[in-house]
């Protein structure tokens, strides 16, 4: 008679947690589907931008905004999924911009492969360094992330094959795809910069909910107790180092294209890491969202007080760096693309 009883009485809580669980995995789904279709809608205006946006300077900040989202979002790969803060990112950004001017000024190779190039040497180069710099820690890390940037600043200063302080120059040709040169219309480089900012939030869509993304996540938090379940600290450190150089090197390639010169002020100043990082921080660290949502917000902005605010050397464009980092830091530490959910909880709470 007890079996029977305690089957009666336990039947219906084994059904309730099978059904909580079923509505937990259709809600995870419905909610990375939601992702998806948003995203989706998003680089369908951008490339449709265009249409509306006319003047060529405001296309150029276009091209630069959606090239900064997506870099910014390579880099949360490591700073935000990782918990490694560098900030030494322009390095692996100058390796991708003078890997695919050399490349094609040198030696006529397509831009396309001088990327690929660049984005594989960028990923070489980070692991050899990750394997001695993730030894340390906290602001250590941040700081010899720093040092390593500037040494390779002054190396390509004094590197005369690379063309030294003069730089290297793009030979002008015709508008062409093969070529990413398009002097007349920008719009091109409009969707190419899309195209890169899809491939990269795809990257991070798929790594976000992924074995790697919970292993990152857990060396961010607490690297010992993830090493004592069995994750690789160090490799998965190096993972994530290697793939976020890589994006940030095929971004530096795209640039170099976009402006058809670089030099290695132009490409490797620390001002780069910098703009690289500052929109993660401004839109939310380790977020989906985050990266887009600080873009969006900063690279403008900064753009149009360089331009009309006496340019780059009146030092407005850091005031305005320095104001939204503290405002940030003061009013919204996890950044701003926490403002949606912190709303809609709100709005429930105060549902009758």
């Amino acid at each position: 008679m007890q079996p029977t009883i305690l089957a009666a009485t336990t039947a219906p809580a084994v059904a309730a947690s099978t059904n909580t669980a079923a509505d937990a995995v259709h809600s995870f789904g419905r909610r990375r589907r939601m992702q998806l279709v948003v995203a989706l809608a998003i680089f369908v205006l951008a490339a449709l931008s265009p249409l509306v946006v006319q003047n060529a300077y405001l296309r150029n900040v276009i091209v630069l905004t959606l090239m900064y989202a997506a870099l910014s979002q390579a880099w949360n790969i490591l700073g935000g999924y990782c918990g490694q803060i560098s900030l030494g990112h322009a390095l692996y950004f100058g390796v991708g911009a003078y890997a695919t001017s050399k490349l094609y000024v040198g030696f006529d190779l397509l831009p396309w492969l001088g990327m690929l190039s660049g984005g594989l040497m960028a990923a070489a180069l980070a692991v050899v360094l990750g394997y001695g710099c993730f030894r340390l820690k906290g602001h250590y890390f941040s700081i010899a992330t720093i040092v390593i940037a500037e040494m390779g600043l002054l190396i390509v200063h004094n590197w005369e094959w690379l063309g030294g302080a003069s730089g290297i120059q793009w030979p002008f040709g015709e508008d062409s795809w093969a070529t990413l040169q398009f002097a007349r219309d920008k719009t091109p480089y409009i969707h190419f910069a899309v195209g890169l900012l899809a491939l990269t939030w795809f990257i991070c869509w798929l790594i976000e909910d992924s074995r790697w993304g919970y292993w990152w996540r857990a060396v961010k938090d607490n690297p010992e107790a993830a090493e004592s379940l069995g994750v690789t600290v160090l490799s998965s450190k190096l993972a994530a180092a290697a793939i976020s150089a890589f994006l940030t090197a095929v971004g530096g390639g795209f640039y170099a294209a976009f402006v058809s010169y670089v030099d290695p002020d132009s490409v490797l100043q620390f001002r780069f890491s910098l703009l690289i990082v500052l929109p993660v921080v401004l839109g939310g660290i380790g977020t989906l969202w985050g990266p887009m949502l600080g873009a969006v917000i900063l690279i403008p902005l900064t753009e149009l007080s360089r331009s009309y605010m006496g340019g780059s050397g009146s030092g407005f464009d850091l005031m305005i760096y320095g104001g939204l980092v503290m405002a940030v830091a003061l009013l919204k530490p996890e950044g701003l693309v926490r403002l949606w959910p912190v709303r809609q909880g709100r709005r429930k709470e105060a549902a009758p």
